[in-house]
């Protein structure tokens, strides 16, 4: 009996978990509750200003407007294995059996912007310097021949032009004139090759003159990120307007760039499309900045204007009774800041233009009038390059020689062993004060064999010669 109770109960608890387990096994796939309430859903993003808005959508306006305009310019250039000496070349001409030898083809990367429907494109002239072929891509990977219009190393300038059987968006040209430090300023371009690039900045300041890029500059200085391929691209304001030709950065400075006032560059491209070539006003004195004790010794209480310390016979400015030591304050009522203002301004007065100058003179103030020569087409400028020899020669404030500016490569300056900061103190043992004393030592050295040159280099002082039938002293001088 009592074996009968144990195994009926042993029976009745399997029974139990047996029957329990569909169940357990059925509880097992419900949801559990949580064991934590569920978490906060986030509050939304708050709408941004009216005014932000605003500005995002006038850059994305901007981009949207202004990039079909923007091209891509590649540059190729062919350098040629040097000379080697007859030995090597002996070899190479026995390798290569006839054959011309190797060459290398160096490509560079740059921007530059259509002007015009019918293809002209405005770029920087160290982009396609020395270029022997030329592609041009746009906006649409669509790719041209480009030819070189015309060019002007002297403010970088250059022009380019593709055949289209289709007109090509042009970019509106705006006044650079108009720029005011603050506003925004927006560049596209191809920097480090990366097509269609946009960055944004203000205008940092306007012209910028004495960086040391180009013989003439007025530049506009911005933040906007301008890097390598952006050279030759185009500087916009907030309107999507071209109101600079991107150009350069300062390399040790962060958010430092440059750009080519508008203005300028298309008084430049008009010449270059018109005729190929560039022709500048002249006006013929040596000029120097004023310092704050210059001009507190003129009567002046700000140093502004441009101190004349030279006039050059026959010039325009001659004829119309400038002296030296006539500071020169405004030319057809804009105000000349310094000596740089005054060379930009009268570069950019076409030949043949009578133009307002106003003069500070002995305390007084008065106003002439000065018709503009062009540049080139009269002997003796007070400077520049001498074409024969390919120096930049400035005069010294101390007027005790004739300082070198700049030395052009390849040239007779640079393989006598001229270098830019060196002061020619005489010519063939002509004293040498000025620039017009150093024309007229040159002029007479065309009836001697050898030219030579007394240096003061640092606190050294050296000769150097080089023949005087290497160049032709009539192509610059009285």
């Amino acid at each position: 009996m009592m074996r009968f109770r144990r195994t009926l109960v042993t029976l009745l608890i399997s029974g139990l978990v047996v029957a329990t387990l569909p169940a357990c096994k059925t509880d097992s796939n419900k949801p559990t509750a949580p064991d934590t309430p569920p978490a906060a859903q986030a509050p939304p993003v708050p709408e941004p200003a009216p005014e932000l808005l605003a500005t995002q959508a006038a850059f994305i306006d901007v981009s949207e407007k202004v990039t079909p305009s923007v091209v891509n310019i590649q540059a190729a250039r062919v350098s040629r294995t040097p000379r080697l000496g007859p030995l090597f070349e002996d070899f190479f001409n026995e390798m290569f059996r006839g054959r011309r030898l190797p060459q290398q083809k160096s490509r560079s990367l740059g921007s530059g912007v259509i002007i015009s429907s019918d293809g002209y494109i405005l770029t920087n002239e160290h982009v396609i310097k020395g270029a022997e072929e030329i592609k041009v891509k746009l906006s649409d990977d669509r790719v041209y021949e480009g030819r070189l219009v015309g060019s002007d190393p002297r403010t970088d300038v250059a022009v380019l032009k593709i055949e289209s059987t289709e007109k090509l968006p042009a970019a509106v040209l705006g006044d650079s004139d108009k720029l005011q430090v603050g506003q925004w300023a927006l560049a596209i371009g191809n920097p480090f090759g990366l097509d269609r690039t946009l960055t944004v900045g203000v205008v940092s300041a306007t012209g910028r003159t004495n960086v040391g890029i180009e013989d003439y500059e007025d530049f506009i200085q911005t933040d906007a990120s301008i890097n390598p391929g952006n050279s030759g691209g185009p500087l916009l304001n907030i309107y999507g307007e071209v109101v600079g030709i991107n150009t350069a950065i300062v390399a040790s400075g962060q958010g430092i760039g440059f750009a080519i006032p508008i203005n300028m560059a298309r008084a430049i491209s008009d010449q270059l499309m018109t005729t190929g070539q560039v022709v500048r006003g002249w006006l013929g004195v040596s000029i120097q900045d004023l310092s704050a004790e210059l001009a507190d010794s003129f009567g002046l209480d700000r140093a502004t204007g441009a101190l004349v310390n030279q006039v050059l016979p026959d010039s325009p400015a001659q004829q119309a009774g400038i002296r030296r030591g006539d500071i020169l304050l405004e030319l057809q009522g804009r105000t000349i800041r310094n000596a740089s203002d005054l060379q930009q301004l009268i570069a950019n007065t076409p030949a043949g233009k009578t133009v307002d100058l106003k003069i500070l003179r002995e305390g007084r103030e008065s106003t002439i009038q000065v018709t503009i020569k062009p540049r080139g087409q009269v002997a003796g400028a007070s400077s520049g390059e001498r074409q024969s020899l390919g120096l930049t020669l400035v005069n010294t404030e101390q007027n005790r020689g004739i300082a070198v500016r700049d030395v052009a490569s390849g040239s007779i300056g640079a393989e006598a062993g001229i270098r830019p900061g060196d002061i020619i103190l005489s010519l063939n043992n002509v004293k040498l004060t000025d620039l017009l004393s150093f024309d007229r030592a040159l002029k007479e050295a065309q009836t001697t064999k050898i030219v030579r040159l007394l240096i003061k280099r640092g606190e050294a002082m050296l000769y150097l010669a080089f023949p005087a039938s290497a160049f032709n002293a009539d192509s610059d001088l009285p």
